[in-house]
């Protein structure tokens, strides 16, 4: 099962919710509040985001971090990639950081790679600012959708 790591989710949920307010500052306390994760790891969460460069940072006793750049501009693939290293589903893909024995012999190396291809194209096509919206079932909204347009 490809299953993104506790933290790298916990990021995808605090940037989201910095994303419905960019300009306000947020501190490890403040984003614990907000989420519903503990402190220390909302702090950890926070510091390995603003190392990966998708948070700005400022010092000071009314410091915090900020998004580093608009919602619209940070893909999913990005989160990632700075939470978790390089989307590689397989040891044989562009990127991977295991070795495989038998990869010279393996059939399915091309193939592992147009899967993984396909995913991170995926992952690059949702934002940060796509995340960040309520979440709405396609068949409700393509129902509005159907409703606005005969009204």
């Amino acid at each position: 099962m490809f299953r993104l790591n506790r933290l790298t989710d916990y990021a995808v949920v605090a940037l989201a919710q910095m994303a419905l307010r960019p300009d306000r500052l947020v501190n490890a306390t403040r984003l614990a509040e907000d989420t519903g994760m503990s402190q220390p790891t909302a702090a950890k969460v926070l510091n390995l985001l603003a190392k990966g460069g998708l948070l700005a940072s400022q010092r000071g006793a009314a410091g915090g971090y900020t998004l580093a750049r608009p919602a619209r501009d940070i893909s999913v693939a990005e989160i990632i990639q700075t939470m978790d290293g390089p989307i590689a589903l397989t040891a044989c893909v562009e990127g991977a950081t295991d070795t495989c024995g038998v990869e010279s012999l393996c059939p399915m190396r091309g193939n592992w790679e147009r899967v993984n291809t396909a995913i991170r194209t995926a992952l690059d096509g949702v934002t940060l600012a796509d995340m960040a919206l309520p979440f709405e079932m396609p068949a409700r909204r393509d129902a509005r959708a159907a409703e606005r347009a005969s009204a």
